[in-house]
């Protein structure tokens, strides 16, 4: 069973393999995202992280969930050297975390109620687990930034997560908190394998901003790997992506 529906400002697709899937486990699923959106957007007045940017509420009395998504933000930054920082001009944004830790807690809440084989995605971050209905690895595509109706590599890979940073759909949006907030243009797309959607997510956002030097970042993580297209069309890998890769 698959669905598809949008929230948090972009389509979430479920799809579950294993035959036991009812409608309600994608109706538990979606609730929680809508449950996250509510919490932590920043497009949404009534929002937690909203109040709190409004000063309406402070970081103690801020939620469990707000508190840990401020430490895991907290984390990251210091082990990105300050590449990721979710205050800018004194606004908070979690959103470069939140994402992955959604998709990795949606995850969660599927194999706690007895699924093996599914994947979860959301704007093009993917947590996947099992099989698929071929019974073999998930298959993930990686889209030409120059072009999005083309497929430049596929993986086949399972009980990992995939997330890609990139400005070819929402434009120029990533900055570098290191450089006054300067925009990233020297690369258009990177998408890194990791071992579950929320390391995935985090570092890919983190790297991105450090322009071409992503890839030498996500090089010296240890169960990562990465491939960036930069603006001239040229594609930059770690040394283990390949393995990955689908008939390459």
């Amino acid at each position: 069973m698959r669905q598809t529906r949008i929230l948090m400002g972009m389509p979430i697709t479920v799809e579950i393999i294993d035959r036991m899937a009812t409608l309600a486990i994608f109706d538990t699923v979606f609730d929680y995202f809508t449950y996250v959106d509510e919490k932590f957007s920043t497009y949404k007045d009534t929002s937690e992280i909203s109040r709190i940017n409004r000063g309406e509420i402070t970081f103690e009395e801020a939620s469990e969930d707000m508190q840990t998504i401020f430490a895991l933000s907290e984390q990251t930054r210091l082990e990105t050297n300050g590449y990721f920082d979710i205050q800018h001009n004194g606004i908070y944004d979690p959103s470069g975390v939140v994402k992955g830790w959604s998709i990795y807690n949606a995850a969660q809440l599927l194999r706690q109620n007895g699924f093996e084989n599914f994947y979860v995605e959301a704007g093009g971050d993917i947590q996947m687990s099992g099989c698929n209905s071929d019974d073999e690895p998930w298959r993930v595509g990686i889209r030409n930034p120059f072009d999005s109706e083309e497929i430049v590599k596929v993986l086949s890979l399972t009980d990992r997560g995939v997330a890609t940073s990139g400005t070819y759909v929402r434009g120029q949006h990533i900055y570098n908190p290191l450089a006054d907030g300067q925009l990233i243009t020297d690369i258009l797309s990177l998408t890194v394998i990791g071992p579950d959607i929320y390391e995935a997510d985090r570092f890919a956002t983190a790297a991105f901003a450090m322009g071409k030097d992503s890839v030498h970042f996500i090089e010296s993580l240890d169960d990562f790997e990465g491939y960036m297209i930069d603006k001239d069309k040229q594609a930059t890998f770690t040394t283990g992506f390949k393995k990955w890769v689908l008939n390459d």
